[in-house]
């Protein structure tokens, strides 16, 4: 168990390192922007959804499933087992996109400031402090990921 604990603390570093080195190089100009990515503000939906591949598309429907694991683990209804199962599949998918997913500039940097809320959710409830609070912030990046992202079958059910 250790070692998975271990495995999956240097998969959110690594995917933290690799969220961090676009900001970095990117301008002068959007140095701002890119430097308060992933904290509390609400990610801005663009006048038109930005394209969606593959990886993307499949991580962020292991993303929701996870989420809805978790949901139910907060209300009591799952226990410690299949919380950490569910954040493995958060630390998977996060890990996929960030090695698979070839967007453009603008569309990787609103898409890190989702992926963060998902990073936060895992890490409380790998520590046993998961709760409504990083909950929340979870589903909502759900319900942006549709409005930024051109994702036909996002509302259809899974296969």
């Amino acid at each position: 168990m250790l070692s998975r604990t271990i495995l999956s603390v240097s998969a959110l570093a690594l995917a933290g390192a690799l969220f961090a080195a676009p900001a970095a190089a990117q301008s002068a100009a959007h140095h701002d922007h890119a430097a308060h990515a992933g904290h509390d503000a609400k990610p801005q939906v663009p006048a038109q959804r930005w394209a969606t591949d593959a990886p993307l598309q499949a991580g962020m429907r292991n993303l929701r499933e996870a989420t809805e694991t978790l949901n139910h683990y907060e209300m009591g209804h799952l226990d410690d087992v299949q919380r950490d199962n569910a954040v493995e599949k958060i630390d998977a998918a996060i890990k996929d996109m960030v090695a698979n997913c070839k967007l453009k500039p603008e569309a990787d940097a609103a898409l890190h400031g989702l992926l963060a809320k998902f990073i936060a959710g895992a890490g409380a409830a790998r520590a046993g402090k998961f709760s409504k609070a990083e909950l929340v912030p979870m589903q909502e990046a759900l319900a942006l990921y549709p409005q930024m992202f051109d994702d036909h079958d996002w509302g259809k059910p899974a296969h």
